[in-house]
């Protein structure tokens, strides 16, 4: 076996000390598989297998915290022994400082940190412009399976955030939602999916399901930043394009990227501020595979909030073409979610995430109190899986007609109730802000000409109204956006 040079565990009362252990940790860690993989793409071979191990965080108290009960993260639900594996110290360092200084000041015992037993796969140590693929054989290819470590779907579930995990006996408790591993998988398929590292994401991210919106983000990114005094630092475009603020000076590393010769599945724009407080806007297209596919990646970024912008069908006849719908209540036939969250588990409305909205509505559309009625609805939105809904038959007892008026759904699209759910189950605060653009149920279907005029009418404001939520949302503490709504009775310390 060869392995790096063991740095023994330490305890400590500082997370800036504990934080830099870490590093060290995953540095030497990352170092010695990439040192490997080279030697071995370079064609040496010694047979030994070639092996380093993420670091570790640890935590026992035998007493119950003494924490602030205003928050809902930064402490252990009880006496024990509470441990998590830890990834990309680079990426998550300041999450990681707030998180070890809470358990420190919460539980006022010493933290742990040293190597963990559980491998990094080879893959997940591959720096962001490093391809395999093209530099083996398929015999070498095969061979490297007996050397290196590949990632290992048991160490990559979500069933701590399912709360299906049951530690066996002497097995610490989880601190975290997500081990290292599944941390690493999601951040490695997000560059597959969106066409822009994990570094560019920002806290606070848009949802979309039309790709109008996106077009105006751009517009909107490019204009900020010809503004030498704006309140985004760059503008980032698929294939990591950066566009710095003007006037500002680029960073080293800063100009690098280019456009890629065809859009990825889901790309994302991300407006970026110096501490992470922008925001990312990602078209997830069409259907709850898609939203659900993203949260469950976006999750290992611990964002602060995400928010659906998207087009609905409005089920009610009062509703005009281009009102508004806020999610209040989630009608779930997107069937996605119903092994990991199960169907009779109620999704809260968010009440900091609901004003929000409705303020940023008011605020954007200059229609106050009583007559912002006119143009917004509150209610259930349904999301179904089902895009053809309407040519099922309407007269069966499961008519789709018929869940509705029982459910008393306003509005009908395929990914608010996931994104939603998946924000439950991942502990991400969520919200939904949806504009009717057709009525199915009352002769307004979708045409063409009609549906042109909407869109060059509503999308610009529908967007500036998602913006104003988020700087809203940005004018509160983290603490009271990640409400105790989302964590359970036995819940991790970390964020």
């Amino acid at each position: 076996m060869h392995t790096p040079p063991y740095i023994a565990p330490a305890r400590f009362a500082s997370a800036e000390d504990a934080l830099a252990l870490a590093q060290a940790i995953y540095r030497g860690s990352v170092e010695h598989l990439r040192g490997a993989l080279q030697r071995f793409v370079a064609g040496e071979d010694d047979g030994r297998h070639v092996r380093a191990c993420y670091p570790f965080v640890r935590v026992r108290t035998d007493t119950v915290a003494r924490a602030d009960s205003r928050l809902s993260y930064g402490f252990v639900a009880g006496p024990g022994h509470y441990e998590t594996t830890l990834t990309r110290p680079d990426l998550f360092g300041p999450y990681y400082l707030e998180q070890f200084r809470l358990l420190l000041q919460n539980h006022g015992v010493p933290i742990e940190v040293g190597t963990s037993p559980q491998p990094i796969p080879v893959h997940f140590s591959l720096a962001e412009n490093d391809h395999l693929e093209g530099s083996l054989s398929p015999e070498r290819r095969l061979r490297m399976r007996d050397l290196f470590d590949l990632p290992d779907l048991a160490a990559m579930d979500d069933g701590i955030a399912n709360g299906t995990h049951d530690p066996q006996p002497g097995e610490p408790h989880p601190l975290a939602l997500f081990t290292a591993p599944r941390v690493d998988y999601s951040l490695h398929r997000l560059r597959h999916y969106t066409g822009t590292r994990p570094e560019f994401f920002q806290n606070f991210v848009l949802f979309t399901n039309y790709q109008f919106y996106i077009d105006e983000f751009i517009q909107l990114g490019r204009e900020l930043m010809a503004d030498p005094a704006g309140a985004y630092d760059a503008f980032v475009e698929p294939g990591n394009v950066v566009m710095h603020r003007s006037g500002l000076p680029v960073p080293p590393g800063g100009e690098a990227g280019s456009a890629p010769p065809r859009l990825p599945q889901m790309p994302a724009y991300h407006l970026m501020r110096p501490d992470s407080s922008g925001i990312t806007m990602v078209n997830i297209g069409v259907g709850p595979a898609n939203a659900k596919t993203i949260t469950d990646h976006i999750a290992v970024l611990r964002p602060h909030v995400w928010l659906m912008l998207g087009h609905c069908a409005g089920l009610r006849n009062s509703q005009q073409l281009g009102d508004y719908v806020l999610a209040h209540a989630y009608m779930r036939e997107d069937h996605v979610l119903d092994e990991d969250l199960p169907l009779w588990v109620p999704i809260p409305a968010l009440a900091e995430v609901q004003v929000a909205l409705e303020t940023a509505v008011a605020d954007i559309t200059r229609i106050q109190g009583y007559e912002l009625k006119r143009i917004l609805r509150t209610g259930t939105v349904a999301s179904t899986d089902n895009r053809n809904w309407e040519l099922l038959p309407t007269r069966a007892a499961t008519s789709p007609e018929r869940r509705f008026s029982q459910s008393r759904a306003v509005a009908l699209d395929m990914e608010s109730a996931t994104i939603a759910a998946n924000g439950f189950r991942f502990r991400v605060p969520y919200g939904t802000l949806l504009c009717v653009s057709d009525k199915p149920l009352h002769g307004e279907i979708k045409l063409p000409g009609m549906a042109n005029t909407f869109y060059r009418e509503r999308v610009d404001q529908h967007l500036r109204i998602g913006m104003r939520a988020v700087e809203l949302l940005r004018q509160q503490r983290p603490g009271s956006l990640h409400s105790r709504k989302l964590r359970s009775f036995a819940e991790v310390a970390f964020q």
